[in-house]
């Protein structure tokens, strides 16, 4: 009867030292979400209460999901890797003759990636207009974001050429461009969004916001 106690009294001890550490151990860290096809607005902003965010506008998926940029990969497979075109206009893409592009237009097995500021309500900021502004960038090669129109290149955003860049974007836009990267590799992105208030003349900002892609060989 003695051994059955004292069997009692250690399960017990052991119980209550397990439940101890696991209250003293720290959350689970969750994984990322990699996002490698389907339509997303990697720069999705909303307006509420005289502040501006910014989140991803997942919608590679059957519902539309808001995801914090840092919970974010982005992810640019093998099959985006195109020849750069000759030409002068084209140097933003690197001299190694190749370069991976997340184009404007929709691709199957490739993310079809933009921006999106429809949550802007109109009258809040001073001519309708918000600023993008790619703060800081890190990787193996430069990054680039543009748009094409009749074989023309126009370059919004070129980490190659000293930062910031800036690009004035209008309310109620729901754009798609090309995101380019010069060579294989992980690149972190960091983007600001700002407006004036039409009321105050105040500049409101999202604050900065990195954005994670993933270049695969």
């Amino acid at each position: 009867m003695i051994n059955v106690r004292i069997r009692h009294r250690f399960l017990a001890g052991t119980a209550l030292v397990a439940a101890l550490l696991a209250g003293t151990a720290g959350p689970a860290t969750a994984a990322p979400v990699v996002l490698s096809s389907g339509h997303v607005d990697i720069i999705d902003v909303d307006y509420a209460a005289g502040a501006l965010t910014v989140d991803v506008l997942d919608g590679t998926g059957t519902t539309d999901v808001e995801r914090q940029p840092g919970d974010v990969v982005f992810q640019v497979p093998h099959a985006a890797s195109t020849a750069v075109p000759s030409g002068s206009a084209w140097s933003f893409l690197g001299t190694g003759g190749q370069a991976w592009v997340l184009p404007q237009s929709n691709t199957a097995g490739l993310l079809w990636a933009g921006w999106n500021t429809t949550d802007v309500p109109s009258g809040v900021l001073q001519n309708n207009q918000l600023t993008f502004k790619l703060t800081s960038f890190a990787g193996p090669a430069s990054f680039s974001i543009y748009t094409v129109s009749g074989g023309i290149p126009t370059v919004l955003f070129d980490s190659g050429n000293g930062l910031p860049d800036s690009l004035n974007v209008s309310r109620n836009t729901h754009a798609h461009v090309n995101w380019g990267f010069d060579a294989a590799g992980t690149y972190t992105v960091s983007f600001e969004v700002t407006g004036q208030l039409a009321a105050t003349g105040s500049t409101i900002s999202s604050g900065t916001k990195t954005f994670t892609f993933q270049v695969l060989p």
